[in-house]
């Protein structure tokens, strides 16, 4: 098993919306993807309340190495990472086995 943790800090205002709407728009998007995307066995997105910290963290557990290889040229993840890439300011990730 393989988790993957990212973490991104989003612009106060982009593509027309708030911040608070940017990070809700991340959430709802990342949230729909087990559903198409084989080999994800938990994903989890948060909202951070404290403004001093990162906007938003997904936290994923996948099969493998090679499933977590397939979620990130998958269609529906890119669309999401483009999406992403327009509204953040930083992005910290982390990839990990586990067992």
């Amino acid at each position: 098993m393989i988790k993957h943790i990212v973490m991104w800090k989003l612009e106060d205002v982009a593509q027309g919306s708030t911040r608070t709407e940017n990070a809700l728009q991340i959430k709802q998007m990342l949230e729909a993807l087990p559903e198409k995307i084989d080999g994800i066995l938990k994903l989890e997105v948060g909202i951070d309340t404290n403004p001093k910290n990162y906007d938003v963290v997904l936290y994923s557990k996948f099969v493998s190495p090679e499933a977590l290889a397939a979620y990130d040229v998958h269609p529906a993840h890119v669309k999401c990472k483009d999406f992403i890439k327009k509204v953040i300011i930083e992005r910290v990730a982390c990839d990990y086995e586990a067992e």
